[in-house]
């Protein structure tokens, strides 16, 4: 049935979070695999994750990409719009894209705090299945730099700027195609044991939170270098 504006996916947005809580995590557990810290001085906890499972995400549908195909490096982010420090990881994240040109960043949704989390989400999976990575990439930039809580009225106005008919928009977001893509994002963020928002996958690393923009571009330096966090 369609979804009115008012109760826009609630409840696939609570079915999608239970079906993720109820997936048992198979990452090891996180603590300090590579001793590292974030820009603030305290140690980031990382793990390192096993390679059957992330050698899936690239597979996952819906997944939002900014950079070239053929990077060397690519670092994905699992967040919540409404988590409070995924505002600044956006846009240290940003600032990464722009002064990185031979990095790749995928966005994997991961709307664990709410169903109006859930919500945003599955509209910002409409505008990346309507118009492709470039325009997605662009709602993510604009909802995460808005204050207040962020809900699916909210996405659907962002959607709408970008050229997707308000109802056109709620209709491809309460698909199936939508629906089953947001559920492989948690399955797969609670498979690595993600349980922080924002959280990354850099190669088969595994980072808890957002460690600041100069504390993540070491971290890829190092990757690059010898394919752990820290050399």
């Amino acid at each position: 049935m369609p979804l009115t504006r008012r109760h826009l996916l609630a409840a696939a947005g609570l079915a999608s979070v239970g079906a993720a809580a109820a997936r048992p995590a198979r990452a090891q557990s996180y603590g300090q695999r590579v001793a590292i810290t974030g820009d603030d001085g305290k140690a980031v906890a990382n793990s390192v994750l096993p390679g059957e499972i992330t050698g899936q995400i690239p597979a996952l549908r819906g997944v939002t990409y900014a950079g070239p195909k053929d990077a060397e490096t690519t670092l994905y982010e699992f967040y919540d719009f409404n988590c409070p420090w995924c505002r600044k990881a956006a846009a240290d994240v940003v600032s990464l894209h722009d002064s990185d040109t031979a990095l790749r960043i995928g966005f994997v949704q991961n709307p664990i705090l709410s169903p109006e989390s859930a919500q945003a989400a599955k509209v910002m999976l409409a505008v990346q299945r309507k118009l492709g990575s470039a325009a997605a990439f662009q709602f993510y930039r604009t909802l995460l730099s808005r204050p207040g809580r962020i809900d699916g009225l909210g996405a659907l106005a962002v959607a709408t700027t970008l050229g997707i008919p308000q109802a056109e928009a709620e209709e491809i977001a309460d698909s199936d195609e939508v629906r089953l893509a947001l559920r492989s994002h948690m399955r797969m963020a609670a498979d690595l044991g993600l349980y922080a928002t924002p959280s990354y996958v850099l190669g088969n690393a595994g980072i808890l939170g957002h460690p600041g923009a100069k504390s993540m571009a070491k971290m890829i330096a190092a990757t690059r270098r010898c394919d752990r966090l820290a050399c």
